[in-house]
């Protein structure tokens, strides 16, 4: 059987990033398989008429990306593919457990009585069409209408035919992906980013690039950079709090970004999902570059998590795109969910409800602030969560590891990690995910593990 070889003509440049992807994708579609052996790097380079430096860049790229190994004195090999990354947080809720690690919002039976009246609402004025009918893409034109008005408090003037109503942000941020960043494609992001990425990335076959960031995101001069010397196809950036870092980027890092991506003409994903729930922040990256940016928001993690819905804001260039690849991954939002969302935009209850949860949120951070006194974490008023750097002498899965044993689950920040460039040992602490009473003692259970005696819980086995 003849072993595949890259084939010469389909190599672009930057050439070792060409062809590390025509592996990649050998690798991924079985035409390398486990464990076979690849050319010498002297061998392929005499036959592909590149340099050895070039061939041993690809292979590099190859390692790092985890898809081969390189054994001194042996050669290169196909890695056994990795096993599915695991989430940040418990998959499903168990007894006796403070869970901090999964991110939603502040939910009180006040929001589980809205609900109950929405449905309620919905039960007397559901239309035929949303029941007895399929709408492809873009559920209803009244459901696109209301959203515009959404998008205003977002700070977005949008038409109603650039808007695709979603299954919330992650079916937003997946179709958005699909429509800017093909197949062996490169997607720069955060060196800190959003964990999702990192898994989408693999099914959808396009590569990460993470950048280096400060305490204001995404640094631009790494962006500009990173497209000068890799083909980078999209930028994605959370510049609004959700990020895991809790970072607001301000108005003049958002223009750069924007500015960057304008000259190397690559698109924008900007997941802003706390919308309006974030006071005081900075226009939309998307106000700075409205032609090249797909915007993603959401009312699940800003009113109630049942309310799965989300907007996608996009520009004519890639209004098509969009609606082709929201057909055959989603075919339409939910269109029940869809109405009550747009109800409650209509009579003020999500308005009403996000006002509810930054009062809320802003409690708990009161609560933060007296429990973890005297640890350095950062946090912003209105987020969800707080993004604390370990001690240097602190090793992060141990820490993880210690508190869960304790009783209370946090979110180590290695789920987050998109390169090491930034990188300093961290975890993630959601503060709307309890009631307030579980908060203060699982807050207080994580300063004792930073503040008091280090010692190890032994497990009895």
């Amino acid at each position: 059987m003849t072993l595949w070889q890259p084939d010469p003509a389909l190599i672009r440049r930057p050439a070792y990033l060409s062809l590390a992807d025509q592996f990649a994708r050998a690798i991924h579609d079985g035409r390398l398989s486990t464990g076979t052996r690849l050319p010498t790097h002297r061998r392929l380079a005499d036959d592909l008429k590149l340099s050895v430096q070039t061939v041993s860049r690809a292979y590099e790229e190859l390692i790092r990306r985890g898809l081969i190994s390189g054994e001194v004195g042996r050669g290169s090999f196909v890695q056994t593919q990795r096993r599915e990354p695991e989430p940040p947080y418990i998959p499903e809720r168990l007894g006796e457990v403070i869970d901090l690690s999964i991110l939603k919002p502040v939910c009180e039976p006040m929001h589980l009585d809205k609900l109950k009246q929405g449905l309620g609402w919905l039960a007397e004025n559901l239309p035929a069409s949303s029941a007895l009918s399929f709408r492809p893409n873009m559920v209803f034109p009244r459901h696109r209408a209301v959203a515009v008005e959404w998008l205003k408090l977002c700070g977005l003037e949008v038409s109603p035919q650039n808007i695709s109503v979603t299954n919330g942000a992650t079916a937003g941020m997946t179709v958005a992906l699909m429509s800017v960043a093909p197949p062996g494609s490169t997607v720069a992001t955060e060196a800190i980013g959003h964990h999702t990425l990192i898994p989408l990335a693999r099914y959808l076959g396009f590569n990460l690039e993470g950048l280096p960031i400060d305490g204001n995101g995404l640094i631009p001069e790494a962006l500009d950079e990173a497209c000068r010397l890799s083909d980078i196809r999209a930028v994605f950036v959370q510049p609004s709090v959700i990020n895991p870092t809790a970072t607001l980027m301000d108005a003049q890092r958002r223009e750069q970004i924007a500015a960057v991506a304008r000259k190397h003409d690559i698109a924008i994903i900007e997941n802003d999902v706390l919308g309006p729930l974030v006071q005081g922040r900075a226009p939309a990256v998307a106000a700075f570059a409205p032609e090249r940016t797909l915007y993603v928001t959401s009312f699940t993690k800003i009113t109630v998590p049942g309310l799965r819905i989300g907007y996608l804001a996009v520009p004519d260039r890639y209004v098509a795109a969009v609606a082709n690849r929201h057909l055959v991954s989603n075919w339409m939002a939910t269109p029940m969910v869809a109405e009550i969302a747009t109800h409650w935009v209509n009579d003020g209850t999500a308005l009403e409800l996000v006002n509810w949860q930054r009062a809320a949120l802003r409690r708990r951070q009161e609560i933060a602030t007296e429990v973890l006194a005297g640890v350095d974490y950062r946090v912003h008023r209105d987020g969800l969560h707080l993004w604390l750097e370990l001690p240097g002498d602190r090793a992060e899965e141990s820490f993880v590891a210690q508190a869960r044993l304790r009783g209370v689950a946090i979110a180590p920040g290695t789920s987050f990690r998109i390169a090491d460039t930034s990188w300093h040992p961290a975890v993630r602490i959601s503060l709307g995910s309890t009631t307030e009473g579980e908060l203060r003692a699982g807050l207080s259970v994580v300063a004792k593990l930073l503040l008091g005696d280090p010692e190890h819980l032994l497990l009895a086995i």
